[in-house]
């Protein structure tokens, strides 16, 4: 089946456009059709490090955020339509809300075979555990809920795990797990070069490439990292 993943966490820093680069990386890797939408005007990391499958979209405009569902509006079997990753910037929650509200995007997708799911990407703070609420507020039961608990922004999630929020999200089927840390200087050499981490991992030339044991790392980061998406509803 598809899916519509919607890349948020609604703070800022939290590593959004990281979970979004991975996961378009995994469907990549899987050779499975996706289509991916950036919202952040200002930083775009999602359209910069994927150019070919990613391009802007307005979320404070209707008009622009149904860009996003009218790749499923082919009339093709469930089975055949793309994949979508949406990376949310930050503070979208409002205005993302009204427009499913108003759209009845849910029950339109249901009918579709299209699968929704809420990526919830945390720190260790207690907003991520604030935020986690709110969203299960907004959209109840019905959707999936993918909590993503981010170590490189943070090791010590007890707040949230102990949290009444999570608790709810897990009664709702929520899916929690942890993305481990890369090495940060791999990461930086990785941004300055605006590169997927494919290409990261296969690049030799460049001054500033990644050296062999760096490049091995890289690997057993999205190794792991695809472990745990191979257990989600993607």
């Amino acid at each position: 089946m598809s899916s519509l993943n919607f890349i948020g966490g609604e703070k800022g820093g939290v590593g959004k456009s990281v979970v979004a680069r991975l996961l378009a990386q995994y469907f990549i890797d899987r050779q499975w059709p996706f289509v991916g939408f950036d919202t952040d005007r200002s930083h775009t990391s999602f359209t910069r490090f994927y150019a070919d499958f990613a391009s802007p979209v307005l979320v404070d405009s209707y008009e622009g955020l149904d860009q996003v569902v009218s790749v499923f509006d082919t009339g093709a079997d469930p089975q055949d339509l793309p994949r979508v990753i949406v990376d949310l910037a930050a503070q979208t929650a409002a205005p993302l809300a009204n427009w499913i509200r108003d759209s009845e995007l849910m029950a339109v997708l249901a009918d579709l075979g299209v699968v929704v799911n809420f990526w919830h990407v945390a720190d260790a703070g207690k907003d991520s555990v604030d935020l986690l609420d709110k969203l299960i507020d907004t959209y109840g039961v019905g959707p999936n809920y993918l909590i993503v608990k981010n170590l490189g922004r943070g090791t010590d999630f007890s707040q949230l795990e102990a949290s009444p929020a999570m608790q709810r999200a897990l009664a709702a089927g929520a899916k929690a797990f942890s993305l481990a840390q890369l090495h940060e200087a791999s990461m930086r050499k990785i941004d300055r070069q605006n590169v997927s981490f494919w290409a990261a991992v296969n690049s030799r030339p460049d001054i500033d490439a990644l050296g062999l044991l760096e490049r091995q790392r890289v690997k057993s980061w999205l190794k792991r990292t695809y472990e745990s998406f191979d257990a989600l509803p993607l």
